[in-house]
């Protein structure tokens, strides 16, 4: 459970006297204030005492005074002082990796994940598994073997400072059976499961937090990526086992009234070949490459087996890259004649020469299309990496803890509760 109070180092890295939670039941401008700093060094890499000052507009003494604190409680550690300018040497200041630590778990329609994550998004340790049924028994067997043997391994001290679990799990996971070739109602008992409950009673009692995987892999693209610096507004796109997305304005993750913003995934669009639009989901997801794998006699199991490398695709990848290029583009015009973004960016559960070639082909596409009226945008490609869900939701309890805008990405929807769970 999250407590407030102040950390109080009782042995060296490691705050006994209360949890990591530097959330609102803490409430105040002190807390505001490291909250910002953090942010800052996590944005920027590393800043002097000076420059974080002339960023906040807090004054130099108040400054100083959160930076001592911060690395006192070994959040923040030192670097090497510039020297060869005038008056004293500025000291930049950067994150420090073993300042806190955060469990992530993807449940996907054709894998899960568990990672280890640390203050800097870097993961310390990572577990597969891949299936054909995303059967809830056997998924959280493996969530709670897992995350139980990663704990295991921790020290004490590092255990001290582990902020929580984040679960990045789709919306309605029992949907759409048919398509993934799953028996009617073999997905029902996710339904009515309540992962964070289920995990917090069999792992540990941390903080839970679930959120939508799509949206969960923006937050990592937002807070850790390279594509969100200097974009105030952006569409992002993860295509896995079903293709969805994330909405960035003003520099925020924008959940939206229910936490389906970005759900790209059910945008009507012309189906190739012809005939009735269809949802983007049914040509631009990876159980559609799969279908073009299978119907040309190919082994479809390496897309979850080896996702850093497709060898031997041929001519059924280059078929899906089309389709899926032909409808992201009309999906992406669309989307930008409602939100004025300036990019969109495009990651995936592939390898990272495939997400170029299909970034290459959508804006290709979309020189086709008819854009009068509209502002111009970017396709670029996510800086993360197929690891973008697992690091979102890792970042979860960090972002709980630690992030200047909490309330953004963690207020719960009052017509789909179930949006965010939190302990």
């Amino acid at each position: 459970m999250t407590q407030g109070g102040d950390l109080i180092p009782d042995e060296p890295g490691a705050p006994a006297a209360s949890t990591l939670s530097r959330g609102t039941s803490q409430a105040g401008v002190r807390l505001y204030n490291e909250r910002l700093v953090l942010s800052l060094l996590r944005r920027h890499g590393s800043l002097s005492k000076i420059e974080i000052a002339r960023l906040t507009g807090l004054s130099p003494q108040t400054t100083t005074t959160i930076v001592n604190r911060l690395e006192q409680e070994r959040f923040v550690l030192p670097g090497e002082p510039r020297r060869g300018r005038i008056g004293q040497p500025a000291v930049p200041f950067r994150l420090n990796a073993d300042g806190a630590f955060a469990l992530g778990l993807v449940i996907g329609r054709r894998s899960a994940d568990v990672v280890l994550m640390d203050f800097v998004a870097g993961l310390r340790a990572r577990q597969r598994s891949t299936y054909a049924v995303p059967d809830a028994g056997r998924v959280l067997g493996f969530a709670r073997d897992t995350l139980g043997a990663i704990l295991d391994g921790m020290t004490p001290a590092e255990r001290a400072r582990l902020a929580g679990l984040g679960v990045a799990i789709p919306f309605d996971l029992w949907s759409w059976e048919e398509e993934l070739g799953i028996p009617a109602g073999a997905l029902e008992a996710w339904r009515h499961l309540d992962v964070a409950e289920v995990l917090a009673a069999q792992v540990a009692p941390l903080p839970v937090h679930v959120f939508n995987d799509a949206t969960a892999a923006c937050a990592a693209e937002l807070s850790f990526g390279r594509q969100s610096r200097g974009r105030r507004d952006f569409l992002y796109v993860y295509l896995g086992a079903f293709i969805g997305g994330g909405l960035v304005l003003d520099g925020q993750l924008f959940p939206g009234r229910t936490g389906n913003a970005g759900a790209i995934g059910s945008m009507p669009v012309a189906a190739p070949g012809g005939g009735a639009p269809r949802q983007l989901l049914h040509t631009a997801s990876l159980y559609a490459l799969e279908r073009h794998l299978l119907a040309a006699g190919h082994d479809a199991s390496a897309i979850w087996l080896s996702p850093d490398e497709w060898r031997g695709f041929g001519e059924p990848l280059d078929a899906w890259l089309d389709e899926a290029a032909t409808g992201l583009a009309q999906a992406v015009v669309a989307a930008n004649a409602v939100v004025d973004f300036e990019a969109v960016v495009i990651e995936g559960a592939f390898p990272r020469e495939v997400r170029s070639r299909l970034v290459a082909r959508v804006a290709q596409q979309m020189e086709a299309l008819d854009r009068q009226g509209l502002s111009g945008f970017e396709v670029v490609e996510g800086s993360i990496g197929r690891d973008a869900r697992a690091i979102g939701a890792a970042s979860l309890p960090l972002l709980a803890s630690f992030a200047r805008d909490r309330e953004v990405l963690f207020k719960a929807s009052p017509t789909r509760p179930e949006v965010l769970r939190a302990s």
